[in-house]
C-alpha cells in the first residue's frame, strides 16, 4: 500500500513539472519577492533619515534674525557721478563746506532773486551745454518722483546705510516711484531749473545721510558705508562766532592797556572808515540755506 502510495506521488509530482506554466510561475514568484525586499529596504532607510532629521536640534544652525543679509553687491558699491562719461563733466557749483576755503565757499553760493544761497549739493554740467543722460550713482529704489517750481523735475533714490541721493533739473523723467535701479540705470535727462539758470543745462546733485546733506566730491570714489553725515552747521557757526567774540575782547583790552586813549581814538576812527565799494560787497553778499527740495511749499513761496 505504501508502494503504491508513493509511486502515485511521484506520477503527480512529474505531471506538474510536464506544465508549461510552472517555470514562468516561479520566476515571477522569485521576482515579486526580490522587489518586495527591495521596497522594504529603501523605505526602513527614510524612516531613519527622517527620525534623524527630526531629532536634530534648530539650536544646532545659527541664524542671525538681528542683522539680516544684505546683497553685497550694494554694499561694496563706490559713489558715482550721476553721468554716463564722467570725463566730460564738469561741477559748476559746488557744495558749502565750512571748513573749505574761501575760494572754494564762493564757488558754492547760488545767486537767486538778488540774494545768495548755500548749496547743499553740486551742479554738474556736461559738453557745451548740449544735455545728456542722468544716471543713478547707486542702486536703490525710487522713492518719489515730483516736479517742484524751482528745482524741476525732482528724482530721489533710498539706498543701504541710511543714504538717498537727490536728482533735480530734470526735464524728462525715466523712473517712477516703486521702481527698483542699478547703477548707471538712466533715470533722465538734464535741463534747466529757475533756481540754477545761471549754470543753463545741468542736473543738481545731492547726497545725504540720515537726511543730512554730504559733500558728494568728498565720497566720490568711496563704498557706501564709508559715507557720513557731517557735523551739524549750527555747532560750527555757534563756535566760530564764540572764537570771532573772544578775539574781539583780546583785542579791545590790548588796545587799552597799550596806547593812549585819544590816540587809539584817533586810530580806530581811521579804521573804521569804509570805503563806497565796500559797503556795497558787505549789502550785496548775503548768504542763506539753499532753499529745500524737501519743502515745496516754502519753494513755490520763494517764487512769488
Amino acid at each position: 500500500m505504501r508502494e503504491e502510495k508513493k509511486s502515485v506521488t511521484k506520477l503527480k509530482f512529474k505531471r506538474l513539472m510536464r506544465k508549461k506554466w510552472l517555470f514562468p510561475a516561479l520566476y515571477l514568484g522569485v521576482a515579486a519577492l526580490v522587489l518586495v525586499g527591495v521596497f522594504w529596504y529603501q523605505q526602513s532607510s527614510n524612516e531613519v533619515a527622517d527620525q534623524f532629521k527630526e531629532g536634530q536640534s534648530q539650536d544646532d544652525v545659527y541664524v542671525d534674525q538681528e542683522n539680516p543679509s544684505v546683497p553685497v553687491t550694494s554694499q561694496n558699491e563706490n559713489l558715482q557721478m550721476p553721468v554716463s562719461d564722467q570725463d566730460q563733466a564738469t561741477v559748476v557749483t559746488k557744495y558749502f563746506d565750512y571748513e573749505a576755503s574761501d575760494e572754494e565757499q564762493e564757488n558754492a553760493l547760488v545767486l537767486y532773486n538778488n540774494k545768495y544761497y548755500q548749496s547743499k549739493g553740486i551742479d554738474i554740467t556736461q559738453g557745451e551745454g548740449e544735455a545728456f543722460d542722468v544716471t543713478a550713482s547707486l542702486s536703490g529704489t525710487v522713492t518719489e518722483v515730483k516736479e517742484d517750481p524751482l528745482y524741476g523735475n525732482v528724482i530721489e533714490l533710498t539706498h543701504g546705510d541710511e543714504v538717498t541721493t537727490v536728482y533735480s533739473s530734470l526735464t524728462e523723467v525715466k523712473v517712477q516711484s516703486g521702481d527698483n535701479v542699478k547703477q548707471g540705470d538712466v533715470l533722465g535727462q538734464s535741463g534747466q531749473s529757475t533756481f540754477g539758470k545761471d549754470n543753463g543745462v545741468h542736473v543738481h546733485f545731492e547726497v545725504r545721510k540720515n537726511g543730512e546733506p554730504v559733500n558728494p566730491e568728498t565720497f566720490f570714489g568711496q563704498a557706501v558705508s564709508t559715507i557720513e553725515a557731517p557735523a551739524a552747521e549750527e555747532e560750527t557757526a555757534a563756535a566760530a562766532e564764540e572764537d570771532g567774540t573772544a578775539d574781539e575782547a583780546k583785542e579791545s583790552t590790548n588796545a587799552v592797556e597799550g596806547e593812549d586813549s585819544v590816540g587809539s581814538e584817533e586810530n580806530q576812527s581811521d579804521e573804521n572808515i569804509d570805503t563806497p565799494a565796500e559797503d556795497e560787497a558787505d549789502q550785496g553778499t548775503n548768504e542763506a540755506d539753499e532753499p529745500s527740495l524737501d519743502d515745496e511749499g516754502s519753494s513755490e513761496d520763494t517764487q512769488s
